[in-house]
């Protein structure tokens, strides 16, 4: 997968982040812009989790939305 393509899945799929989190901003994800350690990083900061339980709950996500990175 080149950027081009990671760039297009992560639109396709950021209207079902936020439905899962939907504490996070616009501006979080616009920041994140596809990076998933970053995106780990604000599920970490808006919902107050460690680190292993932000992991856990994006890949189950990501298992569920059949994404990869």
């Amino acid at each position: 997968m080149n950027k081009d393509e990671a760039g297009g899945n992560w639109k396709q799929f950021k209207g079902k982040v936020k439905e899962q989190w939907g504490k996070l901003t616009d501006d979080d994800l616009t920041v994140v812009e596809g990076k998933r350690d970053q995106l780990v990083g604000k599920i970490q900061e808006r919902y107050g989790y460690q680190k292993d339980k932000a992991e856990k709950e994006l890949s189950d996500w990501e298992t569920r939305n059949n994404h990869r990175w």
